[in-house]
């Protein structure tokens, strides 16, 4: 076998191809469920909202302004602006460049943004047509799967996917069969990993802030603290866009339907419940609760070289994976706004727990096949995973 040829993908995650083909319709028909909740005066996710007709979710119009969207961050992407920096080796000993200006991309956005407010621009429409942009979203995530699928076939041996190369079509549409699929330099996977649904969900926020504004007179405090600490954790992705490259999503997941609707489609609509949900739902948050929220969502942290968090205090020593933890707190402070009387707005950290545990066996796995012996030793002596004596 040739030194750089991907070998056949023998584990398969998710429950293989059948596991795949279920999540590929659950994960938008899941997200779709939430959204609609979310807009009923109950808010309850056991009552089952009314589905609106097929036909009212599809406008040309909003599918233009998705498409625009993209095409606008895919050009800020490409700007002589920034620096050019390389990704670790691949299997084949090369090494990608790729364009580091996120930051560039987010104060022109952030420019124009602002433009278009002071000339009268109604940004309240992402609230409005929010079901439409989310469908528009999800139409654009599968046609950028298939193309990528259809890609990858004739991509050479050394360019697919550990994970997504099991030869079953199903499984690698889903998880991604080509590793770094590129257009020429643009890589197409680092550019929806950073750009479009990342700055997506934070104009989606401020769209739902001025909606809010809109029908009360003037933001509550609830919602500029869900916006402030979402923006803070956007500004920080894009500060440290960089560290991305040292991720598992870049380093051996395949680009599949799996990134491209949770880049595209989940992050920037599903990740803004919290300020959609306020719209409707409104909820007054007094000053020392929002203190301590605060509070909660800034404990003292150091960058790894990686873009992780650690908390500070030593906890490396009690559990293998702190930086989770502190996720975990964090995606609680967004939800704490939204007060404790609806189960909804506490998706994301529910959701991101799911996320967290899943990531943390992969991670597991690939440390003890690039550790060994020492892996063993190092989980012998801090047997806790993310939680100090519970997990």
């Amino acid at each position: 076998m040739e030194p750089t040829k991907v070998p056949r993908t023998t584990e398969l995650e998710f429950g293989g191809p059948w596991g795949a083909a279920l999540l590929t319709l659950l994960l938008p028909g899941g997200a779709f469920y939430l959204l609609l909740v979310s807009g009923t005066p109950g808010a309850s996710v056991l009552s089952v909202p009314a589905f609106p007709a097929w036909r009212s979710l599809w406008d040309p119009t909003d599918l233009g302004l998705v498409l625009a969207w993209i095409a606008a961050q895919a050009l800020l992407a490409q700007a002589p602006l920034g620096k050019v920096t390389e990704g670790t080796p691949l299997r084949d000993k090369a090494r990608l460049q790729y364009r580091i200006n996120g930051c560039h991309a987010l104060g022109v956005t952030g420019v124009v943004l602002g433009a278009g407010l002071a000339g009268g621009l109604r940004l309240s429409y992402v609230y409005d047509h929010f079901l439409q942009l989310a469908f528009a979203a999800t139409l654009v995530a599968f046609a950028l799967s298939l193309l990528l699928y259809i890609k990858a076939l004739v991509a050479p041996p050394s360019a697919l996917a550990p994970g997504g190369n099991s030869g079953n079509p199903v499984y690698d549409f889903f998880l991604g069969h080509e590793l770094n699929p590129r257009i020429g330099s643009f890589d197409l996977k680092f550019f929806c990993e950073m750009r479009p649904g990342l700055l997506g969900w934070a104009v989606i926020n401020m769209g739902m802030l001025m909606k809010e504004a809109e029908v009360r007179g003037s933001p509550s405090l609830a919602m500029v603290l869900v916006n402030g600490f979402q923006l803070l954790y956007v500004v920080d992705a894009l500060w440290h866009e960089e560290a991305v490259l040292t991720t598992m999503d870049i380093q051996r997941d395949g680009f599949g339907f799996m990134l491209a609707f949770g880049d595209l489609a989940w992050v920037p609509f599903l990740y803004s419940l919290q300020g959609h949900f306020l719209v409707t739902h409104p909820h007054r948050v007094s000053l020392p609760a929002a203190a301590g929220i605060i509070l909660l969502n800034g404990l003292r942290t150091l960058p790894t070289a990686t873009g992780r968090r650690l908390l500070v205090s030593g906890w490396w020593g009690l559990v293998r994976h702190p930086n989770y933890l502190g996720d975990l707190l964090m995606a609680l402070a967004w939800s704490l706004p939204c007060g404790l009387t609806h189960a909804l707005p506490y998706f994301y950290p529910a959701y991101f727990l799911l996320l967290l545990l899943h990531r943390e066996a992969r991670d597991e796995r690939h440390c003890l096949g690039q550790y060994g012996l020492a892996w063993g030793e190092y989980c012998r002596k801090v047997p806790f995973r993310i939680l100090p004596y519970v997990y």
